[in-house]
């Protein structure tokens, strides 16, 4: 399953602080996580969404709900806290590992459906929310190359593009995705 987080953040005095706190030490937390497979972070290109995005695969809901989460990677943002706004999660089904989204690449999120994606010559992956807030209920995600993105920005509004802020993390767990199997160290 894959689990995003996005928000924006109001202190550009203490934005820096917490992006270094998020990035390296709440990242290495959730991913020691039993059930938390991959983590990486992005922050938004559109000024019409909120400025960051975490997405991580998970195991299921009940990684979420547990005592080891809330330990290691569940709010832990009080210093933080007050600053942190237009906040959402979301658990959706259907796509196996998060794609990792290396330096030359952005992320591309759309809700109104692949369409779009298809016609800019990318491969959508399809997700459905099916737990937390369920809000958008369908999202289609693809990689585009960093260079050619100039082309597609202008398309619609619609599309929301992500430059990654890390790299992804990968727990060295065996995760069976469908027929797949993958194992990061």
């Amino acid at each position: 399953m894959i689990y995003t987080v996005e928000c924006s953040f109001a202190d550009p005095h203490s934005e820096a602080e917490w992006n270094d706190f998020y990035s390296v030490e709440k990242l290495r937390a959730l991913i020691s996580v039993t059930g938390f497979y991959s983590s990486q972070r992005f922050r938004a290109l559109n000024d019409d969404c909120p400025a960051y995005l975490a997405i991580h695969t998970i195991e299921g809901i009940d990684v979420l709900m547990g005592e080891e989460y809330r330990q290691k990677g569940g709010g832990n943002f009080s210093k933080w806290q007050q600053h942190i706004t237009d906040w959402h999660r979301n658990l959706y089904s259907a796509i196996g590992m998060a794609p990792a989204v290396n330096a030359d690449e952005l992320l591309v999120l759309c809700a109104s459906g692949p369409e779009l994606l298809v016609q800019m010559d990318l491969l959508p992956l399809a997700m459905h929310a099916v737990a937390l807030e369920k809000s958008p209920e369908h999202r289609w995600l693809a990689k585009v190359k960093r260079e050619d993105a100039h082309r597609f920005r202008p398309i619609s509004k619609e599309l929301h593009f992500y430059s990654p802020i890390t790299g992804q993390l990968t727990s060295s767990r065996t995760v069976a995705t469908g027929q797949m199997k993958v194992c990061d160290a």
